[in-house]
């Protein structure tokens, strides 16, 4: 190969191919940022599809304005109204005792409580000092999540109304999904105070503020809000702790501790705390006072609560488990229901039940008495009466003074507010009058030897038929003692001395030992045809062992306001005025006592002591009595039926003298015995004086008069008459055959 010019150039081979252009290295594409904008839309669908989507689009459009427009209106009005709730909202220590009523705590003569009434309110407590086992045991049971909520909380909400849906009730019907906070909420009845013009009374106020549904649910959300705003959590828990109602009139669980367990809410072990917790769902069906078997099933759930949630370990848990609580001796007794409910009865209403104070009343009883009575009554009903009976009966025990040491007014011995049959029945006394007619008769001069003749009798009666009483044994006895016809309850012959002595001389010594007011001016007045209720008779009974003296039954000792040492009053009852003398109650006492030994109440006899009493069975067997005492005590038992009629078999020298029997026996027990205050044979037989009888009628019968008539005190007493005028004219006329 050779170059132009001549000149020798370098070889250079000659290009065969083309030389191919050279290809860049291709760069990585960067990936498209995402759009942080709308997304981009999907082609859009023609058609009929397309315009429902954008119909559907537009209406999702206007859902969600509403929705988020509605819910910031509703979030306003919650927030104004939690504003409005939280400014009225007081301090915290004003809201602890929320009673409307004070209460009234009754001590018996050992100063031991032994009843409430009223609202009761143990003390102020707070979350931090009661017992950690009642703090975690009402929030395990409550709000499980109290400490983690704002006061309200959706999820227990919407489980509620599951429960409810699925156990075919209304959505707000049943389980309402509280919080404690909304149930502090309800207890402050969120802020309204009461108004008895609103409200017919305090029941009905309470029952609205408790009140549930939709409504109520509402209006709660912002209060609650205001709770937890304006206090801390235990400031709100302690709030429920002293105002919720636990049973028996407990209020808040310092009470209801002290009530139940007779220990502060501070000492509550697991599964008292645990029964205390139970409460709160529904507090007077699971009061242990009530049925100490459910409360303790009910405290077993709450132990089982406590286990799950960690507050109890294994061990704790097996041990509560297996020692469930169990009531306090005091609560177990519920001893003097009656007694207490008759004391309210005899106080003024402003201090019983109408009080806004806490009052503190010692009283006469004596619980071991009271117990003694109710054993009794629980005995002879249990295995001398027959099943299917519906009698009734009631017993008092009294001192002489007049004080009541122990009352049962029915068969159901540990009631409240019952029907007492002590102090509210008025019934024929039947014989249990006779001894009046016998203490007048001895007051005016009389022995218990005086003769009466027991014979025929008619009694003529201006404007009335002439009324000619019967004996219960339907024959006669002729001439007998004093003695002897009040040991056997012998009807004419008690006629014959009543209408020797004058009725109204009866019915003036009968009213004056306290029996009921107003008896019938009639000849039949001395069968016991008035009325009277058990404590009055038995009172005035009490007067006869006192030596004559009339008595005025009392149990209340002293009445004072809690925290305050000096009474309001004092007793209001006791022994007053002189009736008959000591030396008549002394001969009566005598003639009472062989009613027992020889006559229709041998039942009532217990060996070692000795008894005076007398038994009364009214017409047709309607109602039967007995009433007696020893040195310490009158016991009086009554029995018959509510609807007035003739018990079966049934007489006061049955089994009233059988109550009586066992009740003494009981009160008696391990006390020594003492003797009667009565006189004897001798003390009458020493100074006697004869007059003569119609011995056509009734032999030869002796008088036995004091030489001189006896002195009375000044006090108001049936007017006494000569004995040689009026004792010797009744002897020739009344006790002779004069038979009228």
């Amino acid at each position: 190969m050779t170059q132009k010019g001549g000149r020798r150039g370098s070889l250079v081979a000659d290009k065969r191919y083309a030389t191919p252009k050279k290809t860049p290295t291709p760069s990585k594409t960067p990936k498209p940022r995402k759009s942080r904008g709308r997304k981009s839309r999907p082609p859009r669908r023609g058609g009929i599809a397309g315009a429902i989507a954008g119909m559907v689009r537009f209406v999702l459009r206007i859902i969600w304005g509403a929705f988020w427009r509605f819910s910031m209106v509703i979030a306003l009005v919650v927030g104004a109204a939690t504003l409005y709730f939280y400014s009225t909202l007081p301090e915290y220590t004003k809201l602890l005792d929320g009673r409307t009523r004070g209460s009234v705590t009754m001590l018996d003569d050992q100063n031991k409580v032994f009843a409430w009434r009223g609202e009761t309110f143990g003390g102020l407590i707070d979350a931090k000092n009661v017992s950690p086992y009642l703090r975690d045991a009402v929030i395990a049971t409550e709000d499980r999540r109290f400490y983690h909520h704002f006061g309200i909380s959706p999820r227990g909400i919407a489980s509620a109304i599951a429960i409810n849906l699925k156990d075919g009730r209304g959505p707000f019907q049943g389980n309402g999904g509280s919080t404690i906070t909304q149930q502090v909420a309800k207890l402050l009845c969120l802020g309204v105070k009461f108004n008895p013009k609103e409200w017919k009374n305090e029941a009905a106020y309470e029952n609205d503020c408790r009140s549930g549904g939709l409504k109520r649910k509402i209006k709660e959300v912002p209060y609650a809000f205001a709770l937890e705003l304006k206090y801390t959590k235990d400031q709100v828990l302690s709030i429920y702790l002293n105002r919720a109602y636990l049973g028996a009139g407990a209020r808040g669980f310092e009470a209801a501790s002290e009530r139940y367990f007779g220990i502060s809410a501070a000492n509550d072990n697991p599964q008292q705390a645990a029964m205390l917790a139970g409460l709160l769902k529904a507090p007077s069906y699971y009061a242990p006072t009530n049925n100490l078997e459910r409360s303790q099933a009910r405290a077993e759930t709450v132990l089982t609560l406590m286990h799950q949630q960690g507050y109890l370990t294994d061990r704790q848990f097996l041990d509560a488990k297996a020692n469930p609580a169990t009531l306090s001796e005091a609560a177990q007794r519920r001893a003097g229901g009656y007694f207490a409910d008759w004391l309210m009865d005899t106080i003024p209403d402003f201090l019983s039940r109408g009080t806004t104070e806490d009052v503190v009343i010692h009283t006469t009883l004596d619980q071991r008495i009271q117990s003694a009575a109710e054993d009794a009554m629980q005995s002879v009903f249990t295995n001398k009466v027959s099943k299917g009976s519906s009698a009734e009966a009631a017993i008092v025990v009294m001192s002489a003074d007049g004080a009541v040491r122990g009352m049962v007014g029915g068969r159901a011995t540990k009631v409240t507010g019952a029907f007492n049959h002590a102090t509210m029945a008025q019934r024929q006394t039947g014989s249990t009058f006779k001894p009046f007619v016998y203490a007048t008769a001895l007051d005016l001069g009389y022995t218990p030897d005086s003769m009466v003749d027991d014979a025929p009798l008619t009694v003529k009666m201006p404007g009335s038929p002439d009324w000619t009483p019967r004996n219960y044994e339907r024959n006669f006895s002729g001439p007998i003692t004093l003695t002897t016809a009040l040991e056997h309850s012998v009807n004419v012959a008690t006629v014959r001395v009543s209408e020797a002595v004058g009725r109204e001389n009866v019915i003036k010594v009968a009213e004056g030992l306290g029996f009921a007011q107003d008896l019938p001016n009639l000849p039949s007045v001395a069968l016991g045809v008035g009325e009277s209720d058990l404590l009055d008779m038995t009172g005035a009974y009490a007067g006869i062992l006192n030596g004559g003296s009339s008595v005025t039954p009392y149990g209340l000792t002293t009445l004072t306001l809690k925290g305050e040492g000096d009474p309001l009053f004092s007793k209001p009852g006791g022994i007053g005025e002189r009736v008959i003398s000591e030396k008549s109650a002394r001969e009566l006492t005598y003639m009472m006592r062989q009613v027992v030994l020889h006559g229709t109440g041998g039942r009532a006899n217990i060996p070692g002591y000795e008894i005076a009493g007398k038994t009364g069975t009214t017409q047709s067997s309607r109602d039967a009595w007995f009433i007696g005492f020893t040195a310490d005590y009158v016991v009086g038992v009554w029995m018959g039926n509510d609807d007035n009629t003739p018990l079966k078999g049934v007489t006061g020298g049955g089994l009233p003298a059988e109550i009586f029997h066992e009740t003494m026996k009981r009160v008696e027990d391990g006390q020594p015995a003492k003797p009667l205050p009565m006189a004897q044979p001798s003390d009458w037989q020493a100074q006697v004086q004869q007059y003569p009888g119609d011995t056509q009628s009734a032999g030869q019968m002796t008088e036995t008069v004091p030489q001189q008539p006896q002195q009375q005190q000044p006090q108001p007493q049936p007017q006494r008459r000569n004995p040689s005028d009026s004792i010797l004219k009744s002897l020739l006329g009344v006790f002779g055959g004069n038979r009228n």
